[in-house]
C-alpha cells in the first residue's frame, strides 16, 4: 500500500506518518499490524470525546436513516436543534449561528461578515497565528504556509505574538507587560489606510507553539478594536468545548467577541464548524446582501453529530474533567522538565499543553532535530505526538489528549515520553 501512497497521493504537509491506521477507539489508534498507539493529539485536535465515541457513531447512524444532505437553502431539524443548543451555552450577544465544515470556512465567513459590517477591509492577526488555508483565513495566518504562493489578500497586518518565553520585540522575559501590543498597534496604525475591519486571534496560539497571552491581554486588545471601529473575532477551533477547562476560552479572558468561530472540537472527529455573531451584526450583514453559500452549509449529518457532542460534554461534565486531567498532565510534564535540561518550557491550559525543547536553557536555542528524533521514538514505542518545528518557532510538542483520557493513559504517555527522551539524549 505504501507504493500506492508514493505514486498517487499528494504530500500536503511533509511526509506521512509511517503507519496505516486501521481502527481507532477512545484514546488509542491501531495500525494494520495491530499495534496500539496512544493518541496525545486527539487526531488533528478534533476527537474531543475520543475516537469513534459511541454517541457520535449513533448520531451518524441516525443521520443515515433520516437525511444526510439537502439543498443548501433547506434546513433539517438537527440544524435547528443544534443552533438552539449551542446558543443556549453562549451570552446574549452571540445568538446567530452559521454551520459550516471547517475552521477555514468559519473564519472565512467571519472575515466576510466583518468587512461587510464595518465597510473596511484591513484585518489584523497575530504573528504566529493559524486560521486556515482558504484565501481570507490564509492571509490572516502568519505562522507558516505564506511563501511561494504569490500575494495574499490586501490589507492583512500582523501584531507581535505575546510570547513571554521568546519576546518578539526583545523587551521582556518570562513575564509579558504587553508592550508588544502597544508597539504592534503603532505599526498597524502607521500602515493602515483607514479601512479597519477586524482583529482575528486564537485565545491560545496552538500551531504557533501553544502560546498563552498574559492575563488582561484580550481586554486591552478589545479596547484597541473599539477605538478603531474594528470587530473582534476569536477563533476557538481548538480551545472551545471544554479543552481549556471552561466551555469557551473567552469565558476565562474577560471578553465576549463580536464574532466567535468554532470548528474542530464541535464535530467530535467529523467536519463541523460554526460562525456565531450578534443579532445586530447578522441583521446588518443580511440587509447588505451577505452571501456565504456552499454545497454543505447547514448539512444535517454533521449537525446530528454536533448535538451528540454537546450532550456528552454536558452530561459527563467533561469541562471539569479537562481542568482536572490537564493539571495532572501538566504536573507530570513539569517533573520531566526538572529531570531533563532539554525541556525548556511547559505551558498551556487544561488539556492543551506545549512542551518546548531547547539546546540550552540559558540561550533558549530551539532544538527541532532532537524534538523530531524523540517524536519518532515515541511513535515506535506507541505514542503519537505532534511536534511544531516551523522556522523561527522552536520545537514544541502540542499535547492535547481527548477529554475522556484516563489517569492510566496519561501515566502511560508520560512514561513513553520519558523513555523516548532518554533514548535520544
Amino acid at each position: 500500500m505504501w507504493d500506492i501512497v508514493e505514486h498517487h497521493l499528494v504530500r500536503y504537509g511533509g511526509d506521512f506518518t509511517p503507519r496505516l491506521i486501521e481502527r481507532a477507539r477512545g484514546s488509542h489508534l491501531y495500525d494494520r499490524q495491530g499495534r496500539k498507539i496512544l493518541d496525545f493529539t486527539s487526531g488533528q485536535m478534533c476527537a474531543t470525546l475520543g475516537h469513534n465515541h459511541p454517541d457520535v457513531v449513533q448520531a451518524i447512524h441516525k443521520a443515515c436513516e433520516d437525511v444526510l444532505h439537502l439543498f443548501s437553502g433547506m434546513l433539517s431539524p438537527a440544524v435547528v436543534e443544534l443552533a438552539d443548543a449551542l446558543c443556549q451555552l453562549l451570552p446574549p450577544t452571540l445568538q446567530k449561528a452559521l454551520f459550516l465544515n471547517t475552521g477555514s470556512e468559519a473564519n472565512e465567513a467571519a472575515l466576510r461578515m466583518a468587512k461587510l459590517h464595518t465597510g473596511g477591509f484591513e484585518v489584523v492577526g497575530l504573528s504566529t497565528s493559524w486560521h486556515g488555508m482558504t484565501a481570507g483565513a490564509g492571509a490572516s495566518t502568519f505562522v507558516s504556509a505564506r511563501k511561494g504562493y504569490g500575494p495574499t489578500i490586501p490589507g492583512n497586518l500582523a501584531l507581535p505574538t505575546p510570547n513571554c518565553y521568546r519576546c518578539p520585540i526583545r523587551h521582556c522575559q518570562d513575564q509579558c507587560d504587553m508592550t508588544c501590543l502597544a508597539v504592534g498597534f503603532d505599526l498597524v496604525d502607521s500602515q493602515s489606510v483607514g479601512a479597519y475591519a477586524a482583529v482575528i486571534a486564537e485565545p491560545v496560539l496552538s500551531s504557533g507553539g501553544v502560546i498563552v497571552p498574559p492575563d488582561g491581554y484580550f481586554q486591552r486588545l478589545q479596547g484597541y478594536c473599539r477605538e478603531r471601529g474594528m470587530v473582534l473575532i476569536l477563533d476557538e477551533a481548538q480551545t472551545a468545548f471544554g479543552r481549556l477547562g471552561s466551555f469557551f476560552a473567552f469565558e476565562q479572558l474577560g471578553v465576549v467577541p463580536d464574532i466567535l468561530t468554532l470548528s474542530k472540537t464541535l464535530g467530535g472527529g467529523l467536519p463541523l464548524a460554526a460562525t456565531v455573531t450578534s443579532e445586530a451584526i447578522e441583521a446588518d450583514c443580511y440587509e447588505k446582501g451577505f452571501i456565504f453559500y456552499t454545497s454543505h452549509v447547514s448539512d444535517p449529518m454533521p449537525a446530528e453529530v454536533g448535538l451528540a457532542v454537546l450532550r456528552v460534554l454536558t452530561s459527563q461534565n467533561l469541562t471539569e474533567r479537562a481542568a482536572t486531567m490537564g493539571a495532572y498532565l501538566k504536573d507530570g510534564l513539569l517533573k520531566l522538565k526538572d529531570r531533563y535540561e532539554a525541556i525548556g518550557d511547559v505551558r498551556g491550559r487544561g488539556l492543551l499543553l506545549g512542551v518546548e525543547l531547547v539546546k540550552d536553557r540559558t540561550t533558549r536555542e530551539p532544538d527541532p532535530e532532537k524534538g523530531a528524533a524523540i517524536t519518532r521514538r515515541c511513535l515506535e514505542l506507541g505514542l503519537s505526538m505532534n511536534i511544531t518545528a516551523l522556522p523561527g518557532m522552536g520545537a514544541v510538542w502540542r499535547i492535547a489528549p481527548p477529554l475522556t483520557v484516563t489517569y492510566e493513559e496519561l501515566d502511560e504517555g508520560l512514561a513513553i515520553l520519558e523513555q523516548a527522551i532518554r533514548a535520544c539524549l
